[in-house]
């Protein structure tokens, strides 16, 4: 029911009789029943199946550690009160959402973020919120796996061809240019008789 002023007022939902009193059951129109009909169930998510063992893009939060701590930069007292600087780690030889030739690749080309005791490490601080940065660098990890996954392109033997045609051009131009200041610098020196 709605007044003159515009408030929405609790209204009665059910009266009931127990025993010898009278109950009365008051659900508000702004209730989450009401707000959101169909979510009246517990649903929880069930991660995506690879069936060929790739990656799906889930990172289980559970074997992720998250620390925050204060950021650098402009801000003031706020940077200084508040840690929204995000550093998100994981164990690389344990992360059971990877692929082992997935973990060997990690290893591989990205040897320099990872430290002594084996974890992965990203760092975030573009924002100035710790929710923000934490989901930047989950993202981020997450395009890194999404990258390793990707077959690697092999060039055709034209591309190799035309390649190799410009590196020889740039080798003859690059000697030609030596050659005329040598040239140069010869014809500046004087010689006395």
């Amino acid at each position: 029911m709605i007044t003159s002023r515009g408030i929405s007022l609790l209204k009665v939902q059910n009266l009931f009789k127990s025993g010898n009193a009278f109950y009365l059951s008051y659900k508000s129109d702004l209730s989450l029943d009401k707000l959101y009909p169909n979510s009246s169930e517990l649903k929880t998510f069930k991660p995506p199946q690879s069936t060929d063992g790739k990656f799906t893009g889930y990172i289980p939060i559970k074997e992720l550690d998250i620390k925050s701590t204060a950021a650098s930069g402009p801000g003031g007292q706020f940077v200084n009160k508040t840690e929204t600087k995000v550093d998100v780690r994981f164990q690389v030889d344990k992360a059971g959402w990877l692929s082992e030739a997935t973990k060997e690749k990690l290893k591989e080309k990205y040897y320099t973020r990872i430290n002594k005791d084996g974890y992965f490490v990203v760092k975030s601080e573009k924002t100035r919120s710790k929710l923000l940065n934490t989901a930047d660098a989950v993202n981020y990890i997450r395009q890194i796996i999404f990258k390793l996954e990707e077959p690697e392109q092999t060039p055709d033997p034209a591309t190799i061809e035309k390649h190799r045609r410009c590196q020889e051009r740039a080798a003859r131009q690059r000697l030609m240019e030596k050659r005329s200041r040598s040239l140069h610098k010869q014809s500046k020196i004087l010689t006395y008789d």
